[in-house]
């Protein structure tokens, strides 16, 4: 999303969160996410909704008399707020009501305490479909239905994850937009830290830390960003030894594989 889009889901997400406390919000992610497959699925209401040339008044209406007794007043609101915002492109208007309802997923999560299983099983979930060709082709695969991708991964996470989890990677793998698979799935990574404003740091070492080192690498970490950090941690032989750590575009090589190279382009002058 670029400009107004991006203030725009901005506000909603401020907004979003002033709710957390209304009636209905622990119903309010799955809503969400079958208003945004609605519009996804119907361009022509979906290009009215997002028309900021059209009255904001009529778009609101519009919008009451479709989903009017179909989804809580709550759903409701939200879905108004967004569409009186404007966006770059019809699009992000279902972009933002997915993350929209990815938050509220994650902001129930937050509040019975299985946003930290959440986390740490969307980024396994992220690592095992970057392990399986076959299941990047399968879920990444534009001519399968959201329905199918989404049977899939509720195959594949059985009652095995939290509820939290199994909603938004339905919901997210089955309507990729065109997406990678990873970034898709990299951007629910985002969300869930930012419901607690902290940072992730994807590491990767040759071997498992101990509860000791991964405190001090958090610690050290969350000094030089100055948020707190957590720690998605993915055991990689190929590093050898010592840690690669990313946040966001940054990226900290100290793995002995770095060094390894920088001597051997070294030694070839």
């Amino acid at each position: 999303m670029l400009g107004s889009s991006r203030e725009s889901l901005a506000a909603c997400s401020a907004a979003l969160d002033a709710r957390r406390q209304a009636p209905g919000f622990d119903e309010l992610s799955g809503q969400l996410f079958a208003v945004s497959a609605l519009l996804d699925d119907n361009a022509q209401l979906r290009s009215t909704l997002a028309d900021s040339g059209q009255n904001a008044t009529v778009r609101a209406s519009l919008i009451r008399d479709i989903l009017g007794g179909q989804v809580s007043d709550l759903t409701v609101d939200v879905v108004v707020d967004a569409v009186d915002r404007r966006w770059s492109t019809d699009i992000d208007l279902v972009l933002a009501l997915e993350q929209l309802a990815a938050q509220a997923a994650f902001t129930v999560a937050e509040g019975n305490g299985t946003l930290d299983a959440t986390e740490e099983e969307i980024f396994r979930f992220g690592r095992a479909v970057d392990a399986s060709a076959e299941l990047q082709m399968a879920l990444g695969d534009p001519a399968q239905t959201a329905q199918t991708k989404a049977a899939i991964v509720r195959d594949l996470l059985a009652d095995r994850s939290t509820a939290a989890t199994r909603q938004v990677l339905e919901a997210t793998v089955g309507r990729l937009h065109g997406q990678r698979l990873d970034a898709a799935i990299d951007t629910l990574c985002e969300l869930a830290a930012r419901q607690r404003e902290r940072v992730v740091a994807e590491v990767r070492v040759a071997a498992p830390l101990t509860e000791e080192q991964s405190r001090r690498l958090a610690a050290a970490l969350s000094s030089l960003k100055g948020r707190t950090v957590r720690l998605n941690v993915a055991i990689d032989p190929a590093v050898l030894g010592g840690v690669m750590v990313t946040i966001g575009d940054e990226v900290i090589d100290g793995t002995v594989a770095s060094r390894l190279e920088q001597a051997r382009r070294a030694v070839l002058g």
